[in-house]
């Protein structure tokens, strides 16, 4: 898996050291772990993992600036834990309903010893925020427009979305009038024979009441 994780981060021009790789492969291995328990991924093969899960995340990260970031519908910590490991000036929250999977990413948060990573509970319809967020992420969460008119009132006026998706086109005509669509990047993924693509919106407007 060592091996697979280097070439493709060399593959996808990423400078990560040596130390922080290890905490990556740590954390792929406690997934491994605890999938076998409680079901966390569909992916059973630790290879396969490091392409579909580690790699797909990393992808997005020259498109990550800094300050503070909601993981929406995290799952197992994906792409959230990935993003807390490799950028620690970031300030990740992750969100997921699933009790399961949150319970994953808090253990996993307190082994790996990430001081800029929370996890929380709860249906993002529900979630209230004192500050808002920077910027907001999610992994095949729902479609494109639901995905930015249930998070609008998480966003700061600044703030941007990033939406990892396969084909992005067929959602985009869905994308609520407050929102901008300000670029779709696609990405290639190391091992990873499928189409990905990155939305990124911005909020335009005040807020709905």
């Amino acid at each position: 898996m060592n091996e697979e994780l280097q070439q493709g981060i060399k593959q996808l021009g990423l400078s990560i050291d040596d130390a922080t790789q290890k905490k990556l492969l740590t954390y792929l291995a406690l997934l491994v772990k605890w999938n076998k328990v409680f079901n966390l991924t569909a992916i059973r093969d630790p290879k396969q993992m490091v392409s579909h899960h580690l790699l797909d995340s990393l992808a997005v990260l020259p498109h990550i600036g800094a300050g503070r970031w909601l993981d929406v519908g995290c799952g197992a910590g994906l792409p959230g834990v990935v993003m807390a490991i490799v950028r620690p000036d970031l300030k990740m929250t992750m969100l997921d309903s699933n009790s399961k999977k949150t319970g994953f990413v808090q253990q996993a948060i307190i082994e790996l010893g990430l001081q800029n990573a929370q996890v929380k509970c709860a249906r993002v319809e529900d979630l209230q925020i004192s500050e808002k967020f920077d910027g907001i992420i999610s992994r095949a969460f729902t479609e494109l427009g639901d995905f930015l008119r249930i998070t609008r009132h998480l966003i700061s006026p600044a703030g941007r979305w990033v939406a990892m998706k396969g084909l992005a086109e067929q959602e985009l005509p869905g994308v609520p009038v407050d929102c901008k669509i300000e670029s779709v990047i696609k990405l290639a993924v190391p091992g990873l024979n499928a189409a990905r693509s990155l939305v990124i919106a911005t909020p335009t407007g005040a807020l709905p009441q």
